[in-house]
């Protein structure tokens, strides 16, 4: 979906037939301003800033997407008409609300990996529709994206391997039908079942719900036997594990809690 057409959505299902407050208000020149009530990372400024070529509106930002704000701070003047910076208000806080909020948790995820060189991914655990405002504010936060959809690359879940009665054959038959350029990741439990899927020749292996002494078991399989291989730790992954997970040498780490799990932060809007 577009951004102008998320934003055409979003701002339909608020005002609904029409702004009541338009109806018995006359246009007069307004400022506003957002100010931070919480401390957090700044997510939406490229969603909101669409505004400017669909409304008579302008913003000045005074942060970026991507930067630390604490409380106090003033992220943006609004200038417009009244009638349409209120009939905006709501449409706008809450954009950016949930997009900062996430960014604000992986941030938070960030750090506490940052003296080592793996990466925090997302996961499809978006909730419907936005899924493409919530992974652009992952990247605000510092994470990195995985796949997008099902179209981006092959992923074998356990419940998809349930289905695969000769593993050998359907990864051959794989590799003649996705795009050249799609990587082929499975899901594995444990490390007979990291080896079956090194030796078909998978691209990334995903460590799911392994616990501490079995992704460093897998790690040093695949850095003696498959060191072209990619290693993704998922599972009960959280502020206090994260750490102890990244130190096993594993490549990434994914998790959907900086997205499902992540609390709005305090933003309000003033009318000068």
């Amino acid at each position: 979906m577009s951004i102008k057409k998320f934003l055409e959505d979003t701002i339909a299902e608020d005002i609904g037939r029409g702004d009541l407050f338009a109806r018995v208000s006359t246009p007069t020149n307004t400022k506003a301003k957002i100010v931070a009530k919480s401390d957090g990372v700044l997510a939406g400024v490229k969603y909101i800033n669409e505004l400017v070529n669909m409304y008579d509106i302008n913003f000045k930002w005074y942060f970026n997407d991507g930067d630390k704000f604490v409380v106090g701070d003033k992220l943006v003047d609004i200038i417009s008409d009244n009638i349409t910076v209120l009939s905006l208000e709501r449409s706008i806080l809450n954009i950016i609300h949930h997009a900062s909020s996430i960014a604000t948790l992986t941030a938070k995820f960030v750090d506490a990996i940052s003296d080592s060189d793996v990466k925090l991914l997302d996961t499809r655990k978006t909730r419907p529709l936005l899924r493409e405002l919530e992974k652009y504010s992952v990247r605000c936060g510092g994470g990195i994206n995985h796949r997008f959809g099902l179209d981006d690359s092959l992923m074998l879940k356990d419940t998809h391997l349930k289905t695969i009665k000769n593993l050998d054959k359907f990864i051959a038959k794989a590799r003649k039908k996705i795009p050249f350029t799609s990587k082929i990741e499975i899901e594995c439990e444990n490390i007979d079942m990291v080896k079956e899927a090194c030796r078909v020749g998978a691209d990334i292996i995903m460590c799911d719900n392994m616990n501490i002494k079995e992704i460093k078991k897998v790690v040093k399989f695949r850095d003696k036997k498959y060191p072209h291989i990619l290693l993704e730790a998922s599972g009960n992954v959280t502020l206090d594990t994260i750490r102890d997970i990244a130190k096993t040498g594993i490549d990434a780490i994914s998790t959907g809690s900086t997205i499902h799990q992540s609390n709005w932060i305090d933003l309000s809007m003033k009318v000068l």
